[in-house]
């Protein structure tokens, strides 16, 4: 029986809940503002480096270690092959002893000639044992000079036996493997300066008067959803045959991961400056493949759509009238929310 009477009341509680709706939805907002920049277009390109070195061994030999692999980030100095020294260290302690003798026999010559050299002075010797002695002596010099240069291209050996990334990159290809025998000139790795990182795009011949030499795009990174700003830094001088599009080299900032090759958005400016609706990207959300904002209405959320025409890396350019300035555009936790539904705003940006 007293289940009987409990449960209307807990009716009456769920239906009460219903009628007050989801609790306020937490939001972080942004005003909108008003800009003179150019509409963009959106075109692909391909990522490629424009600094390849192809890491080759300036001297033959048993490869002792390989420290890379394919993909592998390096920078300027750090050691990618070394070679086995071990021979190599042999004859240098050979020539070390050999010097140290040419010291020994560099102190006697001497010393004899400098006595004959006093005694010749005083006629006390002949001039054939004089000159006998200075040429002991210079010949002794002299050996000692050859072995010290045949030490120093020793240890030049030593030192090309590791090789070094000649700047920061990632590598390319390796054509090498620990046991290897390697001759001189023989290519090891190749390595793509990630400081000389560009995107190689097509644009429209009838765009070209509106970008400029060292002008910032805006650049997508497709397969990460990365967004970047590119500087375009030069154009190539030959347009297509076929389709008249001229391509544009961007440079974008070095990334830890990425492929040569792999594709990139850039939007590229395609008119005149013209007065635009400036937002944060992330105030934009994607609905069924059109653009939409959220704003604030009655401590509400409503929902736009936008036009957006221009894209300057964490900001958009919009050209839709009822986007005007001063408007308040949801940037966080907009992802969450649906129409109409209650906001509470808990910070502005």
């Amino acid at each position: 029986m007293r289940f009987h009477y409990i449960l209307p009341f807990f009716f009456l509680f769920v239906t009460s809940l219903q009628a007050q709706g989801p609790p306020p939805a937490s939001v972080v907002v942004s005003k909108v503002t008003k800009e003179t920049v150019a509409q963009t277009q959106s075109v692909i390109g391909v990522l490629y480096y424009d600094r390849i070195s192809e890491v080759s061994t300036e001297v033959t030999g048993l490869v002792q270690k390989v420290l890379v692999q394919k993909g592998s980030f390096v920078e300027e100095g750090d050691i990618l092959v070394q070679l086995d020294t071990e021979m190599l260290d042999n004859e240098i302690s050979l020539k070390k002893t050999h010097i140290a003798q040419n010291d020994l026999l560099l102190q006697n010559t001497g010393k004899h000639f400098k006595r004959l050299e006093t005694l010749y002075k005083e006629s006390g010797v002949s001039e054939k044992d004089y000159d006998d002695a200075l040429y002991t002596y210079q010949n002794a010099k002299l050996e000692k000079q050859a072995r010290q240069e045949e030490l120093a291209n020793l240890l030049i050996r030593k030192k090309r036996s590791v090789i070094r990334a000649p700047f920061n990159g990632i590598v390319l290809t390796k054509n090498v493997d620990t046991g290897a025998w390697v001759q001189q000139g023989k290519q090891l790795v190749s390595i793509g300066s990630s400081d000389d990182l560009f995107v190689r795009a097509p644009m429209g011949e009838s765009m070209l008067r509106y970008l400029k030499k060292g002008q910032q795009v805006s650049v997508t990174l497709n397969a990460f959803e990365k967004k970047v700003q590119g500087v375009a830094e030069d154009i190539d001088p030959v347009a297509d045959v076929r389709t008249k599009n001229i391509f544009v080299k961007i440079r974008i900032p070095a990334q830890e991961v990425i492929a040569a090759n792999m594709s990139a958005t850039v939007h590229l400016p395609a008119s005149a400056e013209q007065e635009l609706s400036i937002i944060p990207r992330a105030a934009v959300i994607k609905f069924q493949g059109s653009d939409f904002i959220y704003t604030i209405k009655d401590d509400k959320a409503a929902i736009l759509p936008v036009h957006i025409v221009a894209f300057m890396g964490e900001k958009v350019g919009v050209d839709s009238a009822h986007i005007v300035a001063g408007m308040l555009v949801v940037i966080e936790g907009n992802e969450r929310l649906r129409p109409d539904q209650p906001v509470r705003v808990t910070g502005e940006k």
